[in-house]
């Protein structure tokens, strides 16, 4: 008996979790109340408290579903200690970019994030855990740039905090891209060129310009009198 109320526990968090993850994205998180994700998901404000705490641990919890594993290896391996630091950054970005493409759930979750999630004082823990996740993550960079820096796999001036910054907005902004238009079909199939194009670049070794097409021929009127 125990085991199974647990297992309708988890059933009924699952259930508030994947409601409040559609309501969000049609409504937007300010205009969605507890109230409203309850009715939607047919249990009573009273099982959404006994699960989350407010509208921002429904809202973390919601996000971790999806950025947890993205927290994980490859994503959290100190690049500044790999044996090939260059390869390990290029790894965690394919996996991000990969994950994104890949992913339904992911790509909804973070349509939300970036699309759907008004700055406002509620969700000012959400802001911060992010906000704490994508320091972690430009901080790992710029030690695996410092680390290739010391391999000679970059020039010594480069400025790993600059390159770092670049990288990251890389990432964001594929990644936003990518959730906002669904016919935007590049990075499922070129994540890891564009990936490999800006690493090309840091290591001063950008691949051959492609030809540019011929350009079509006009015909020229001849003068008339």
């Amino acid at each position: 008996m125990a085991r199974r109320t647990k297992d309708e526990a988890q059933e009924t968090r699952n259930t508030i979790l994947d409601t409040a993850e559609r309501v969000f994205s049609e409504r937007g998180v300010s205009r969605t109340s507890l109230a409203d994700i309850a009715e939607a998901a047919g249990v009573t404000r009273g099982a959404i408290y006994w699960h989350f705490r407010d509208k921002a641990d429904l809202f973390c919890e919601m996000v971790a579903r999806v950025t947890l594993p993205m927290e994980t290896a490859p994503c959290q391996v100190n690049h500044g200690a790999a044996a090939d630091p260059l390869g390990s950054i290029r790894t965690m970005m394919v996996a991000i970019l990969s994950r994104i493409s890949e992913d339904p759930q992911a790509r909804r979750v973070f349509h939300i994030v970036f699309h759907k999630c008004e700055y406002v004082d509620e969700m000012k823990p959400v802001w911060k855990r992010l906000s704490d996740m994508q320091v972690g993550c430009l901080k790992n960079i710029e030690q695996g740039l410092w680390a290739a820096v010391a391999r000679g796999q970059v020039p010594k001036t480069l400025n790993t905090r600059h390159a770092a910054l670049g990288l990251h907005a890389l990432l964001d902004g594929l990644m936003s891209k990518w959730v906002t238009d669904p016919d935007y079909r590049p990075l499922e199939r070129e994540a890891e060129r564009v990936v490999d194009f800006f690493l090309g670049g840091l290591a001063g070794q950008l691949p051959a310009r492609q030809p540019a097409p011929p350009r079509p021929r006009v015909a020229r009127r001849r003068a008339t009198r």
